[in-house]
């Protein structure tokens, strides 16, 4: 089974998805948000075609630990979907990781208007891949 990573923002959704060991996250997509409802049906049919067991969603935080307004906005959009799909979702701290995959594109030479097409997916990596990680140290 595979694992989906997401970063839900107000505007897209960057989706990334393990591979089937759940070793490495690859970017899969930006999702441009629309209506909520068509958001949430795009992602039950990604996380059915894709045979997903688990959602690893960043939680936006601030610089001390403390959940904004975002957070609640990525929670409700989360509650929304789990309405729908049974998986298990693990909130994961993703302070800093648009920053981090900013850097990277920069580094990598794209340019503003491309980097902003995929900023999203590859935040969405960085937090998938995190999470990896993490569960393979232990």
């Amino acid at each position: 089974m595979r694992i989906l990573g997401l970063d839900v923002g107000d505007r897209r959704i960057g989706i990334a998805i393990s591979d089937e060991m759940g070793i490495t996250a690859q970017g899969l997509m930006t999702l441009q948000r629309t209506k909520i409802h068509e958001d949430l049906q795009k992602l039950i049919q990604l996380v059915q075609e894709r045979e997903v067991s688990k959602i690893v969603v960043g939680l936006p935080r601030n610089m001390n630990g403390t959940y904004g307004p975002q957070s609640a906005k990525v929670k409700e959009f989360m509650n929304r979907l789990l309405e729908t799909l049974q998986v298990e979702v693990v909130y994961w701290d993703e302070r800093l990781t648009t920053v981090a995959a900013q850097r990277t594109l920069i580094e990598g030479d794209l340019s503003r208007k491309k980097r902003k097409l995929v900023v999203d997916k590859i935040a969405a990596v960085i937090i998938l891949q995190s999470y990896l990680d993490l569960c393979s140290a232990k």
